[in-house]
């Protein structure tokens, strides 16, 4: 009985997030190009929440193929946190070039709900458009690096488009979403 009410339920989870980023907590401090965050699958969405301690964070997409390309910055929604137009993102090429830069101190940053993990965001620039890619990489190495002028606080960076949960995945949720909302809505501005 208990197997199948498990099942059941991770049946519903899995057709309830259907159109959710699979929720990443990003525990590590992606410092340097050396040892930056993995993005492994660009084109599945993710959210990867995490922290900015007193550096940038750098991210590292590798792949072998063409692919649709998607990244844009989020920031949770808190009264108390006036700061948050503060973050900015560089995409970069192989030899660490810049291809693109959005600046969010000049982004109009708009509010937004997410329905699945029931909280509020501030919405913020995006390489794409209302989260989707419009825009196919060639195959090799980029980065991402996020920033802010005194690089400290909680953001969400939101990568790939094509929403596809595993059982892995739906199975981390309930351990990892009571720690991202502790995180990132229970502490404050994370500054």
């Amino acid at each position: 009985m208990k197997k199948l009410l498990g099942i059941l339920v991770l049946g519903f989870l899995w057709f309830s997030i259907g159109y959710a980023h699979q929720p990443v907590l990003n525990d590590t401090n992606p410092v340097s190009f050396e040892l930056p965050y993995i993005i492994e699958k660009p084109e599945i969405s993710k959210a990867i929440y995490t922290t900015l301690n007193g550096k940038p964070h750098i991210y590292k997409i590798s792949s072998d193929k063409s692919f649709k390309f998607y990244v844009g910055l989020t920031v949770p929604k808190i009264d108390e946190c006036k700061d948050f137009k503060k973050y900015s993102f560089e995409i970069l090429d192989s030899n660490r070039k810049v291809i693109k830069k959005f600046d969010g101190e000049s982004f109009k940053w708009w509010p937004w709900y997410e329905k699945y993990g029931k909280q509020w965001y501030w919405v913020g620039p995006e390489y794409g458009e209302n989260f989707k890619s419009n825009t196919i990489f060639e195959k090799g190495e980029y980065f991402i690096k996020v920033y802010s002028k005194d690089n400290f606080g909680n953001y969400v960076l939101a990568t790939g488009d094509i929403e596809k949960f595993g059982l892995k995945v739906l199975a981390k949720m309930p351990f990892t979403l009571p720690k991202i909302n502790k995180k990132f809505w229970g502490s404050g501005c994370g500054n």
